[in-house]
């Protein structure tokens, strides 16, 4: 999290060489949903919505505050 944007990185591959990155500045992000883990899901998911329709997906892991996590990125983008 910056103060303007919300950058993502995601590691490819099975070295991880491969490295996505997103830069989303928060004004261009119209809704979000966040998915927590269960029994048999061990991951948890984040999806942002973007303004012309675009949809990130962000597996995370089960360590993250995912309650936490929601509730900074409700504190950025609704401002």
């Amino acid at each position: 999290f910056t103060n303007k944007r919300l950058i993502l990185v995601d590691k490819q591959g099975l070295t991880g060489n491969k490295v996505e990155y997103h830069s989303v500045p928060y004004k261009s992000i119209i809704q979000f949903s966040i998915e927590t883990a269960g029994a048999f899901d061990r991951d948890s998911e984040l999806k942002l919505y973007i303004t012309g329709g675009q949809v990130i997906e962000k597996e995370l892991k089960r360590s993250i505050d995912i309650r936490g996590l929601q509730k900074t990125l409700a504190s950025y983008i609704l401002k």
